[in-house]
């Protein structure tokens, strides 16, 4: 009698679907494009550029240190990562559903490999900004590594937790997706990119800590500057924020997911 082949393991077939889904990402969202990665290098850079022409223009310094490009950059990056990352994974169902018709591809997959090449994606792009601008100025002072891996990781866990809850809120409902993206079009402008929460009045101060894109931004730039101490940020806040949300966005897709695969939108 011949020896079926056994079913190769669960985890083995995840890896597997995950690199396929990585690799259908990069040639749908780079592979087509001239340029490909090089766009997504500009784009960070132009954003930047822009900042600090335009405030150089109004302002004698930066809030911190002598550099524009490296304060608005170290606001800036750890922003986009979080735009990005949310945004990637938040729609990582509707972008994989034609592969969820597999058995063997799941919606857990598909969170997984947008998330991981957006992951990646982002920080090899802060890394190369931001190493590029500390060999071109020098560095502002004695850079705080642990901080600075602090703010990349609470930026990670936001972005995830957001994209993993807005995954199951945009597939069930088009009209909060609609809000949503007018919602995060003004968001840079509260979320400590373009000043120090610390410079603002007491009362629009306080409020603003309650964005916990802040939380990461000052805690980025604690770690470039030594002398911002960043006193109002909060990792715990950042982190308990995302945990939250990314295990009710996970509950929430275990028991709809496959009615939100089936689903045409």
């Amino acid at each position: 009698m011949p020896v079926l082949p056994l079913p190769p393991p669960a985890r083995a077939t995840a890896i597997r679907s995950i690199a396929a889904l990585v690799l259908r990402e990069i040639s749908a969202r780079h592979g087509r494009t001239p340029g490909g990665y090089l766009w997504a290098l500009l784009e960070p850079l132009g954003a930047i550029a822009l900042l600090t022409v335009a405030f150089s223009l109004m302002l004698r310094a930066p809030p911190l240190g002598g550099s524009f490009a490296l304060f608005y950059a170290t606001g800036y990056l750890p922003f986009a990562l979080f735009m990005a990352l949310s945004m990637r994974v938040a729609l990582a169902i509707r972008f994989s559903r034609p592969l969820l018709a597999y058995p063997r591809v799941s919606y857990l997959d598909a969170l997984i490999a947008r998330g991981l090449l957006a992951l990646l994606t982002q920080l090899t792009l802060t890394g190369v900004v931001l190493g590029g601008l500390l060999a071109i100025e020098g560095r502002p002072g004695l850079l705080d590594p642990a901080a600075i891996a602090l703010a990349l990781a609470m930026g990670v866990a936001l972005g995830a937790g957001v994209g993993i809850m807005n995954c199951f809120a945009f597939s069930m409902s088009p009209v909060w997706e609609s809000a949503w993206q007018i919602a995060m079009r003004p968001l840079i402008l509260v979320s400590g990119v373009l000043y120090l929460p610390e410079d603002l009045p007491a009362p629009a101060a306080d409020w603003l800590w309650w964005n916990p894109l802040v939380h990461v931004t000052a805690m980025m730039r604690r770690g470039f500057y030594a002398s911002y101490d960043a006193q109002g940020a909060a990792p715990a806040y950042v982190l308990g924020l995302s945990a939250a949300l990314a295990a009710l966005g996970l509950i929430a897709l275990r028991g709809h997911h496959r009615h939100i695969v089936n689903e045409r939108f």
